[in-house]
């Protein structure tokens, strides 16, 4: 149905695409901390020299390590409350969902992460680490019922919340970019999309669109939610206002979502991603969580502007994205899921 230059016979350069896409997402990790560091006082800075030594480093993951039991047991309270009913609602299996299994997932992978803490490496080197044990997880769970992805992403969204509260400011900054690694890579295809980049030949014009997208894809989010907040100040969601910092967050990271499952359908030529994983979570999520459809919709509806607007003269990009962005657009519309 749609156009694809992908070979699956063609395999050169294929082992060194996967990690490049992962490359081109990690790099988005380091800003924060840049931009932290100038900003610290003579004193600040010599706090967060000693919090980011090795010594530092390893007092910290060890006190996050012994945390991690109880800030996981917190988090499932918290994603039990808000999903319980949507069990129900939507007809999943509840057997589907094992509390043990989703709490004993979670703590393998916060342990990688505090590992890699631990060794002093960055957090952009993460996403090569912790993508493959992700990718393994999310197809792991989306092989029963992909809505379960949600569950699961939730208990590692809410723990890592939790662990951060125990931490100074210094520790905050230094460590919370790695839970983000582990966060965008369970909430988003990440692994999936590596995965599927590295079917394609180097000169793929899907998977070239895609290199092009993703160092734009923050920056893109971000100006998604500008203009939503601009328009839509005074709605609230049930975290907040959507100025608020902490929905602000959460509403980069849908906008990053929606991106990441578009260059999916893009290098896989296929609507799946869409209709057996998106589509089903954000039914199941958006309700509990007091997102309307409307303010879905107009998400998807600047994200294709954004699209034009930074791809305009890049029109072979355009036309990779084009098929899927549209059929994003009418999966959202009134028509499908109401107003």
């Amino acid at each position: 149905m749609f156009n694809n230059e992908s070979n699956a016979n063609d395999q050169s350069g294929a082992q060194d695409k996967l990690p490049s896409l992962a490359k081109l997402w990690g790099k988005r990790y380091v800003q924060s901390l840049i931009s932290y560091s100038h900003l610290l006082s003579n004193r600040d800075r010599n706090r967060f020299s000693e919090v980011s030594s090795l010594d530092g480093r390893a007092q910290t993951a060890k006190k996050l390590s012994d945390s991690l039991k109880f800030a996981s047991a917190q988090a499932w309270s918290k994603t039990e409350s808000l999903l319980s009913a949507e069990v129900q609602r939507h007809g999943i299996n509840p057997r589907l969902i094992d509390p043990w299994h989703i709490a004993r997932n979670s703590h393998q992978l916060f342990e990688k992460v505090l590992e890699v803490y631990h060794q002093g490496h960055a957090p952009q080197s993460l996403a090569t680490v912790i993508g493959p044990a992700c990718g393994r997880v999310r197809a792991e769970i989306a092989a029963n019922d992909p809505r379960i992805l949600g569950f699961m992403s939730m208990q590692i969204h809410y723990t890592g919340q939790k662990l951060l509260e125990s931490l100074s400011q210094a520790e905050r900054v230094l460590i919370e970019d790695y839970f983000k690694v582990l966060d965008d890579h369970l909430y988003m295809p990440l692994q999936r999309a590596y995965e599927a980049a590295a079917s394609h030949s180097a000169q793929s014009q899907s998977l070239v669109a895609v290199q092009a997208l993703l160092p734009q894809s923050s920056s893109i989010a971000q100006d998604i939610c500008q203009y939503v907040i601009q328009k839509f100040g005074s709605y609230a969601s049930l975290s907040g206002v959507l100025a608020d910092e902490t929905v602000l967050i959460s509403s980069i990271r849908d906008a990053e979502m929606f991106q990441i499952y578009l260059c999916v359908c893009t290098l896989e030529n296929s609507l799946a991603a869409f209709q057996e994983e998106l589509f089903p979570l954000c039914l199941m999520l958006y309700p509990p969580l007091k997102v309307e459809w409307w303010l879905v919709r107009s998400l998807v509806e600047q994200l294709a502007e954004q699209l034009r607007l930074r791809l305009s003269t890049q029109p072979q990009h355009i036309n990779c994205f084009r098929p899927y962005l549209s059929a994003m657009q009418e999966l959202f519309s009134a028509e499908v899921i109401g107003a």
